[in-house]
């Protein structure tokens, strides 16, 4: 299989994670023209699901190093396989009221929010879990990323005082898939060995094995998260699975879309663990904060007509963030 042998491109790697989570919710904004998020994460699931089975068979099943997909599946511990299985479960719950949120206050606010504050405490359960890289910067890397995370909220209050027709309901919600999401990374990079992807211990998975059963787990969790927020939406009327079937070729293919471009970013975080560590790994990897709320701010205008005070507050988020980032890339170098 395919193994990243030297820092720099570990960190190549994180940085097109950071791409890719980023990024991967502009695919929802497009379905939203004319299709309901719950129907568009159906399809955004299939894609995830898709694009890790591709790369196991691929990039996980090629080469002399570490075990083949097949073969790491045959000899895998069921605890490993549970473990993957359950960060799968645990992000798609996160990641459900992400996509909802996305619909209340959009990108600029959800990303910076929601997986601002999932990059905070993620990267504490990551690092005391597999400690590996400069405790020091990594903490300061952190705490630089709060203070961004705070103003980003000052910010968008702000645009709410000028804006009676946007609900603060997003920011309650963004911060509750950011607390639930900090947690899933920790029981996929337990199911690895990520000392030694190319003489993995017996019973451990390599990190293609990992994302597929991960995969795997928010397919079958869908069925009951997903039913759940067609139920009882967060916006609008509620919807049935008929609808789904209604939609047009072309707006599935933005939803699976969307879920490929968000497990490449899964994948190259887990193949990158190894080198740069799962703390650097996944911090790096939320950096997707920053992206989605660039795309947010100037491609979608979602602070238009906000107050200048927000712009300034956001200004700062951007720096803060930046400095943070660089903190963590330096703490494992």
């Amino acid at each position: 299989m395919f193994i990243v042998q030297d820092y720099p491109l570990a960190i190549l790697f994180c940085f097109v994670t950071m791409l890719c989570w980023g990024s991967w919710g502009n695919t929802q904004k497009l379905a939203a023209k004319t299709w309901r998020y719950e129907f568009f994460y159906w399809d955004y699931v299939i894609g995830l699901l898709l694009f890790s089975l591709l790369s196991a068979f691929t990039l996980g099943s090629i080469g002399n190093e570490g075990r083949s997909f097949l073969a790491d599946l045959a000899q895998a511990d069921w605890s490993n396989l549970g473990s993957a299985f359950l960060g799968g479960i645990i992000f798609n719950a996160a990641n459900i009221l992400l996509a909802a949120a996305i619909t209340l206050c959009g990108l600029s606010v959800a990303f910076p929010v929601g997986i601002g504050l999932a990059l905070l405490l993620g990267v504490l359960v990551n690092y005391f879990g597999a400690a590996k890289g400069e405790p020091l910067y990594i903490f300061a890397g952190v705490i630089l990323i709060t203070i961004a995370i705070v103003l980003n909220g000052l910010a968008y209050k702000k645009a709410l005082t000028g804006n009676r027709n946007v609900s603060g309901k997003g920011i309650l919600i963004s911060i509750s898939a950011g607390v639930i999401m900090a947690f899933f990374y920790r029981f996929v990079a337990a199911s690895m060995d990520v000392e030694n992807f190319a003489s993995p211990a017996a019973g451990k998975l390599t990190p293609y094995t990992a994302v597929v059963v991960f995969a795997l787990g928010v397919l079958v969790s869908n069925f009951i998260f997903n039913t759940i927020a067609m139920k009882h939406p967060v916006e609008g009327a509620p919807v049935s699975i008929g609808g789904y079937f209604k939609g047009l070729p072309k707006t599935h293919i933005v939803g699976i879309l969307g879920g490929v471009i968000w497990c490449i970013g899964q994948s190259f975080s887990m193949i990158a663990a190894e080198k740069a560590g799962p703390a650097i790994s996944y911090g790096l990897g939320q950096g997707a904060t920053l992206v989605s709320a660039l795309w947010g701010i100037f491609i979608w205008k979602e602070f238009r007509g906000a107050p200048k005070v927000s712009d300034r507050l956001n200004t700062g988020m951007f720096i803060l963030f930046i400095l943070g980032l660089v903190l963590l890339i330096y703490a494992g170098a």
